[in-house]
């Protein structure tokens, strides 16, 4: 049996040391400002993620394009051309058309060479979401598991991963048609913060409001606390917008709640951030329902 290569994209948001850990092949998205490209690298090559944040702060807009179908090819074909399968762990395809372009280059690239196996699966999911489920594919690997048994897990247990998110910037909200220009204008106002999710459709969905920043990463926890299985052999993820204080806070209160086996703490890159803003958090695990 042949062996496979796991590739993902950048909004995936995992760290540049578990892509080499967990030899993962990541492709970069692109995004910018006006007049400005760059690709979105785990390492953030291109472009600091302390001065991406601090331009978008500044009022700045930053705008991304999905990965197209030409992309996919260049970097699926030297893959199989080096004797490997692909399985493709993607960004939800409710939120971009990156998917959909994967599923385009693999069925040109299966008529090309009819011999090899490309698996594509929608994680329904966003930033350290995919990476969550990423990782653990990637661990199944190295276990061992072959192609169809880790493409089939990650189906089977992808409506388990829990994605609990709270933005500090109601503008990136509202700019995105997810809240109206009124209700920003109010909800900053009064200091309020939204809670929000992704559903199992792979949707990003407001789900409540609570009054000032602490209340809101409390309550990442208490949804973890209400929907979280076994919690001591879970790797949590969570990813931020350039607040590592607040996210540490979070991190603490979770290892002080539940005998996790493990916290990772990464940025959320260009991309996502492109559209939640500075001062975003993002929770992660899995759990008994989205």
């Amino acid at each position: 049996m042949k062996d496979y290569i796991i590739v993902t994209e950048s909004t995936s948001d995992l760290p540049q040391d578990l892509v080499d850990e967990l030899d993962i092949k990541v492709i970069p998205m692109t995004f910018g400002f006006e007049n400005e490209s760059y690709l979105n690298y785990p390492d953030n090559r291109e472009l600091d993620i302390h001065i991406f944040y601090d331009r978008v702060k500044k009022g700045e807009r930053s705008i991304t394009a999905l990965v197209n179908s030409k992309t996919f090819e260049e970097y699926f074909e030297p893959i199989i051309k080096s004797g490997n399968d692909i399985l493709y762990i993607g960004f939800s395809s409710t939120l971009s058309g990156t998917y959909s372009a994967s599923l385009i280059a693999s069925e040109e690239l299966k008529q090309k060479y009819p011999d090899s196996k490309i698996i594509c699966v929608d994680t329904l999911a966003a930033s350290m979401g995919e990476g969550l489920l990423v990782y653990y594919a990637a661990k199944l690997k190295q276990e061992g598991r072959n192609i169809d048994e880790v493409s089939q897990w990650v189906l089977d247990n992808r409506l388990s991963l829990c994605q609990w998110f709270t933005v500090d910037d109601l503008n990136h909200l509202k700019r995105g048609g997810r809240i109206s220009a009124m209700t920003a204008t109010v909800g900053s106002a009064l200091n309020v913060k939204p809670i929000l999710h992704v559903d199992n459709e792979g949707r990003l969905i407001p789900v409540h409001n609570v009054r000032g920043r602490k209340k809101s990463i409390n309550s990442l926890l208490e949804h973890m606390e209400k929907l979280c299985v076994n919690p001591q052999g879970q790797t949590i993820f969570i990813s931020h917008a350039d607040c590592l204080e607040d996210t540490e806070y979070l991190a603490d209160l979770i290892k002080e709640k539940f005998p996790v086996k493990e916290v990772v703490l990464n940025f959320i890159g260009p991309v996502i951030g492109s559209h939640t803003g500075q001062g975003a958090i993002a929770l992660f695990f899995i759990g008994k329902e989205r």
